[in-house]
């Protein structure tokens, strides 16, 4: 879909530091427009989009899925995205006409629309058994929350910074991220080193802004580090739905269901909440998928 958004990975410190850094506007602009999200929306959406996409591109298998959900007491009404390993993303928010007050720092209050309650992470890596992870939510803002999960359920110090800037006119104006996480062989004095560092760089989105590319964000951040590129990834938003899937899922329901759609004699419409999409099946469509029933 886009090509000027790419995520980078990276090592340093001689592989006691790896490292990621994507810019994803276009990405989270196309996430806006096909959901309607108003800022404080495509706020949080956007940020767990970019995050997701990191994260999708640290796994391993091509048939590796990973899902994250944030459902909180907020009028959001909770957030969900589903990243694989080639950084396609799909996500969707519960109410994307939600309108709150920036917060106490005149920002988009992405905290105070998700609320407290839980992320669920759960990663199907072709397993019997999919890893599944329920943490509290710390800040709600995003970024802290996924920091809290790689260090509670993974055990891996990380560092994760994830902004969305939206221009006047509620357009996707930057967005981005970094990931940054220490290997369990991290000597003390890099450690300390970059807890520091990262404590003083200035926020993702203002950087963006200054112009940084995702090699000079994470120069900045472990320059000192000798940082090495590795691979260079381009993300995208992409949602594998389709009417035969859909299909499938309507056939799930079981025969009652089907037959008593059926009866009220009116076309079904069904909605992709990931990419928003209608299916329209006719009574007759319906009764073709009543044959199929097991």
């Amino acid at each position: 879909m886009s090509t000027s958004d790419y995520i980078i990975r990276a090592t340093a410190a001689n592989n006691q530091i790896r490292a990621f850094a994507i810019t994803s506007r276009e990405l989270v602009e196309h996430a806006r427009q096909i959901h309607h999200t108003t800022p404080v929306a495509t706020a949080a959406l956007g940020r767990l989009l970019t995050g997701g996409a990191m994260m999708g591109s640290m796994m391993k298998g091509d048939t590796d899925l990973l899902t994250i959900t944030m459902r909180g007491d907020g009028p959001i009404n909770g957030v969900t995205v589903t990243a694989n390993s080639y950084a396609q993303v799909k996500g969707f928010v519960g109410n994307p006409d939600i309108n709150l007050p920036l917060n106490y720092a005149g920002k988009l209050d992405v905290g105070a629309a998700i609320g407290y309650g839980t992320m669920t992470v759960s990663k199907d890596l072709g397993l019997k058994e999919p890893y599944h992870s329920e943490l509290p939510l710390t800040t709600s803002e995003v970024a802290e929350d996924l920091t809290y999960y790689f260090a509670k359920s993974e055990q891996i110090p990380s560092a994760v910074a994830l902004g969305v800037l939206i221009d006047k006119d509620h357009t996707v104006k930057q967005a981005g991220g970094f990931l940054i996480q220490l290997m369990p062989f991290a000597e003390e004095s890099v450690i300390s080193t970059l807890e520091k560092k990262v404590e003083t760089i200035p926020s993702v989105t203002s950087l963006l802004e200054k112009g940084y590319s995702p090699e000079q964000i994470l120069e900045q951040v472990i320059g000192d580090f000798s940082l090495e590129i590795t691979d260079r990834i381009i993300p995208s938003y992409f949602c594998n739905c389709s009417k035969e899937r859909v299909s499938k899922a309507l056939i799930s329901v079981g025969k009652k269901e089907l037959h008593s759609m059926i009866q009220e004699g009116n076309n079904i419409e069904v909605n992709c909440h990931f990419c928003n999409t209608n299916y329209i099946f006719t009574p007759a469509e319906l009764q073709a998928l009543v044959l199929q029933v097991l």
